[in-house]
């Protein structure tokens, strides 16, 4: 997931050790594990970036006992034919339907995620205008507090988000969601109001953050799991880029700006509609002992043919654990803390690497190089956030996760260098606005192929069951809060140290994280939540 990074302009001036996390499965290459029925054996290849990759290669030997189990069920997948030789298997009618059938309720969880980026993008053009029209203008710590006070509410969203998953479960906690969605957009008038629109607004996409991901994973087949949660963050691009559309008019329509914010409306309804009659997660209810409604919700997203099948994978993963849900502080026991804090980890590497700083200052970076059009640099940025997060939702299950957030650090990394030269370099002052431009562009583009949308997806996949919730939540408010302090520091950090210095430190967090997933992240492609959670809690 991405944070607030594509959506507002700063004119408010606002361990694991080498250990693997889940032993003989990954990019080793040199194990194997036995699932279900099936021998899954790693293959090294190519992928498009020229990085190693392990993909899988199945010898069925007998029936696989689960949709969200072996790839070599529900799609395409690569088996040894007698003679040594690799054949395509291809899926069946039946597999492409069932899969069919997931992709409504994926789409009506991602109007979350379209919310979730209109909202943060919405300010972005509408700021000037609401500020004179609310008579604010020269009011930097009120206008502060208009961008501020999403940020804040997200953090406590996104603590809250995990615990209201886990009590009422992820469909009903959607219903909830949509009321600060839609009531914060109504409020949205006068600075009064704004404000305290502004904060629940921030609660509901906060807590969108957290659920949005956490339902897609739990609903979404092993094969396709990767796309589908990459779907999450192009859908928040969508907003951004919705936002930025809407303001089109405010140039000849300088009231535009309340039209903008009822705008979220429309999206709030449509969602908690849509949730009324969506599935709940059948991961939950079977946490809670809801075992006809699982199967019933089974039934509904991959038809009547599988219920016995995920039900046994399901029973598999619970097989001697009768644990209740874990509580916050659980989450720090030897237990569990090492997988909880690669996940804090990826936050904090994603939004330490400069990304929010990036794209709320790039206006102004575009500026001090000679480019004047504001519409343009934001067009330009925000085209490349949604190319790269389309092409990352293509290649999510086919290259896996891990490579992706290496090629994607690497590629910031390398950005930030470039742009750094820019700034101090004489010899590029003649190029230094192709040169902002580009810089700027293809780290956008390096960020949206893996460091924006492979964390949110990741998480909900390495956690376990009775933490996955909390988990997802606790790393997310590390998100915010990070974002958060990011925004407010970024102006006066820049005013001590220069710009270029600033940059060239965002490229030393990018290899810094280059060298933390390499050792401690794992690939998790291809492998059901049951089978991650097994492998990682072999006491489960």
């Amino acid at each position: 997931m991405q944070a607030s990074a594509f959506a507002v302009e700063a004119k408010s001036g606002s361990t694991l050790q080498n250990s693997r996390i889940l032993p003989g499965i990954g990019d080793s290459g040199k194990r194997s594990l036995l699932f279900a029925s099936s021998d899954l054996r790693m293959t090294k290849r190519k992928d498009c970036f020229g990085l190693g990759l392990s993909s899988a290669s199945m010898g069925v030997r007998g029936s696989i006992h689960s949709v969200f189990g072996s790839s070599a069920k529900a799609r395409s997948v690569r088996a040894q034919a007698s003679g040594g030789d690799i054949e395509d298997v291809a899926p069946s009618k039946i597999q492409v339907k069932s899969f069919g059938t997931v992709f409504p309720y994926v789409g009506v969880a991602c109007l979350g995620a379209i919310l979730f980026g209109y909202h943060l993008g919405v300010v972005n053009g509408a700021l000037e205008y609401l500020a004179k029209d609310l008579g604010i203008a020269e009011n930097t710590v009120l206008q502060g507090w208009v961008v501020s006070t999403l940020l804040a509410g997200a953090t406590v969203g996104s603590f809250t988000g995990g615990s209201l998953a886990d009590k009422f479960g992820r469909t009903k906690t959607f219903l909830l969601d949509a009321i600060p969605l839609a009531v914060g957009a109504f409020l949205c008038k006068s600075i009064e109001t704004m404000i305290i629109g502004r904060l629940l607004s921030g609660i509901g996409i906060g807590i969108s953050s957290a659920i949005v991901p956490l339902y897609i994973s739990e609903i979404s087949p092993t094969e396709i799991r990767g796309t589908l949660g990459s779907v999450n963050q192009l859908f928040i691009c969508v907003g951004i880029l919705a936002a930025l559309v809407a303001g089109l008019p405010l140039a000849g329509n300088p009231l535009w700006w309340r039209t903008m914010f009822a705008f979220a409306l429309v999206p709030s309804v449509l969602l908690a509609l849509g949730m009324a009659f969506s599935p709940e997660s059948p991961r939950w209810l079977y946490q809670q002992g809801k075992i006809s409604e699982a199967e019933v919700s089974i039934k509904r997203l991959f038809g009547k043919e599988r219920v016995a099948e995920v039900m046994s994978d399901l029973d598999a993963a619970a097989q001697g654990s009768a644990e209740p849900e874990a509580g916050w502080f659980d989450l720090f026991s030897s237990r569990y803390w090492k997988v909880v804090s690669v996940g804090a980890a990826l936050f904090l590497f994603q939004q330490l690497a400069g990304i929010n700083a990036v794209v709320y200052y790039s206006t102004s970076v575009f500026r001090s190089a000679g480019i004047t059009s504001d519409v343009a640099a934001s067009a330009l940025v925000g085209a490349a956030n949604v190319f790269g997060t389309t092409i990352a939702s293509s290649l999510m299950d086919k290259q896996g996760r891990k490579s992706l957030l290496l090629t994607s650090f690497a590629g910031m990394a390398a950005s930030m260098l470039l742009l750094s030269l820019t700034f101090i370099w004489p010899a590029l002052a003649p190029y230094s606005g192709t040169l902002a431009v580009l810089g700027t562009v293809l780290y956008v583009l390096s960020f949206s192929l893996g460091a924006g949308p492979v964390p949110a997806l990741l998480l909900p996949e390495i956690f376990a069951s009775r933490i996955r919730a909390k988990a997802v939540a606790l790393s997310l408010g590390m998100h915010w809060i990070s974002n958060f302090v990011i925004g407010l520091y970024f102006l006066s950090v820049v005013n001590k140290f220069g710009i270029s210095s600033v940059y060239l430190g965002f490229a030393c967090v990018c290899l810094l994280a280059v060298m933390y997933i390499a050792g401690n992240v794992v690939e998790t492609k291809g492998r059901s939540l049951e089978e991650i959670e097994r492998a990682l809690n072999p006491a489960i």
